[in-house]
C-alpha cells in the first residue's frame, strides 16, 4: 500500500512538473517576422503579442506557414519563392512610406501602433484616437511596394474588455473579431 501511494505521489509530481514546464514555454519570434512599434501617442495601449509564440504554437502552425508562404510562388503572383522572403524588404520600405503618410494623416500624433509583417501582409495593431482617419492611413500604408494586404486590428478604447489582437500581458485571452 505504501509503495502504491509513493507511485501515485511520484506520478502526480511528474505531471505537475510537465504541466508547469508546458505553461512556462518561452514565446519568441521563431519565424523572424518583422515586428516593431511605430507610434506612442496614446498611453496605456495594450502591447500586442505580435509574432511571439511557443514552440508548440510554432509546430502547430508550421504546415500552414509553409503552404501560405509558397502559394504565391506556385500561383505565379510572387517574384520570390516564398512570400515570407519579402518581409525584410517591406519593413524597410514601410519606414519610408510612413514618413510620407504622416504629413497627410498625422498618425504619429493620434496613435500608438505596432506593425507585424508576415508573408506580404501588414498587421496594424494598437490604439487610435477617436476621429483618426484610419481608412486613409491603412489605404496609404497598403501602397507600400510588395504589400498584398493590410489588416486592421486597432481599437479606440485602450481599456476595452476584449481586443482584436493578442497581447503580451495576456497572450491566451481570446480576441474579438480580429481583422485577419
Amino acid at each position: 500500500m505504501k509503495r502504491l501511494i509513493e507511485l501515485r505521489v511520484a506520478t502526480l509530481l511528474v505531471c505537475m512538473a510537465a504541466t508547469q514546464a508546458h505553461a512556462e514555454q518561452p514565446r519568441i519570434n521563431r519565424g523572424h517576422d518583422p515586428f516593431f512599434q511605430i507610434s506612442k501617442a496614446i498611453s496605456a495601449c495594450p502591447t500586442p503579442l505580435g509574432p511571439l509564440e511557443t514552440e508548440k504554437e510554432w509546430l502547430d502552425d508550421s504546415h500552414y506557414r509553409i503552404e501560405r508562404g509558397n502559394s504565391c510562388w506556385i500561383e505565379g503572383r510572387c517574384r520570390l519563392p516564398n512570400a515570407y522572403l519579402y518581409d525584410a524588404e517591406i519593413a524597410e520600405a514601410v519606414q519610408r512610406r510612413l514618413a510620407n503618410i504622416n504629413y497627410a494623416t498625422h498618425w504619429r500624433e493620434q496613435s500608438t501602433l505596432w506593425l507585424t509583417l508576415q508573408r506580404r501582409f501588414i498587421y496594424v495593431e494598437g490604439c487610435v484616437a477617436p476621429g483618426f482617419d484610419k481608412q486613409t492611413f491603412l489605404a496609404e500604408l497598403a501602397k507600400t511596394a510588395d504589400v498584398e494586404r493590410v489588416i486592421d486590428n486597432t481599437i479606440v478604447d485602450p481599456r476595452a474588455a476584449q481586443l482584436p489582437y493578442r497581447t503580451l500581458a495576456n497572450p491566451d485571452k481570446p480576441v474579438l473579431e480580429p481583422g485577419n
